[in-house]
């Protein structure tokens, strides 16, 4: 694998973190985090560069949460390989893991894990861990809550925030569409499956957090990557959600990000040299400062 330089890496980090602010659910706070991030990581990237040889399109698509991830990886492959173009269609995970299941992308992207009837088809291979905040309005008296908690709430057995804590008011629930990676990931762990009494179910990570912000009587559940200062996280069980507490699993709510690829299909050369990029250890800090958790260090 082809590394990358000092000089060049604190290019790429900017450029990632660039992209995900333009692109990104979490808005600047988290363009400001993945700078901060990139800065800070940036003196470990080391090694001799080498120009690309490959050309053509990798095609990914899938997962929105997945969004920042992608973007930091384009970025960084692009450093290795300017001759390949990775293009990226925020579909959700379950068209995700169809486009890979039907050929008509070369790599699929899912924030969940695959199930067991997926599997006959396509191979799943976890890239990251993600986890995921449960977000409240930052006027919010709610500072943790139990997964219990959450199960009784989503379900609408607890319907007002003075039963957890908070100021009296009517329980709002945002969630996400079905189909939705992030969707099937807390009602999997919170064992609300199909159950939930949502006010509104939204179609991108970032609409959620924005509903969220803008009313006080809000909850909802977002990706790690995409939630920055505009509303506030919720400790679940008393454990903060952050990278360190996914990492050793400590924090109940959390996910995989996952690369979905064909059985049946020989990856192209370019796509090939992608997927082995974004799953090596040199892919680590990319991820890390596009606000995931890497698996491979």
């Amino acid at each position: 694998m082809k590394k990358i330089t000092r000089r060049s890496f604190l290019a790429v980090c900017g450029a990632a973190a660039a992209a995900a602010a333009l692109t990104a659910c979490g808005g600047s706070a988290s363009s400001t985090a993945a700078s901060s991030a990139a800065a800070s990581t940036a003196s470990s990237a080391a090694a001799s560069t080498a120009s690309g040889s490959l050309s053509g399109n990798v095609a990914t698509g899938g997962s929105t949460s997945m969004k920042n991830v992608i973007a930091a990886l384009t970025e960084g492959f692009a450093e290795v390989e300017p001759g390949v173009t990775v293009s990226y269609d925020p579909t959700g995970s379950g068209a995700g893991i169809t486009g890979a299941t039907d050929k008509t992308l070369d790599i699929g992207l899912s924030s969940r894990a695959l199930k067991d009837d997926e599997k006959n088809d396509v191979d799943g291979t976890v890239i990251a861990l993600d986890g995921i905040a449960i977000i409240v309005n930052k006027a919010s008296k709610v500072e943790d809550l139990t997964v219990d908690q959450l199960k009784q709430m989503f379900t609408g057995e607890i319907t007002n925030w003075s039963e957890v804590g908070g100021d009296d008011g009517e329980i709002v629930l945002i969630g996400r569409e079905a189909g939705s990676g992030t969707r099937d990931g807390f009602e999997s762990i919170v064992d609300v499956k199909d159950s939930c009494k949502y006010a509104q179910e939204l179609t991108a990570t970032g609409a959620v957090i924005s509903a969220v912000e803008a009313n006080p009587l809000a909850i909802g559940y977002a990706s790690l990557s995409a939630v920055g200062e505009t509303v506030k996280m919720v400790t679940v069980g008393g454990v903060a959600c952050s990278e360190e507490t996914v990492k050793d699993g400590s924090y109940e709510v959390q996910r995989p990000f996952v690369f979905v690829t064909n059985k049946s299909v020989t990856l192209s050369e370019q796509a090939q040299a992608f997927f082995d990029f974004a799953t090596s250890a040199d892919a680590a800090d990319l991820i890390r400062t596009a606000g995931a958790v890497p698996v491979n260090e």
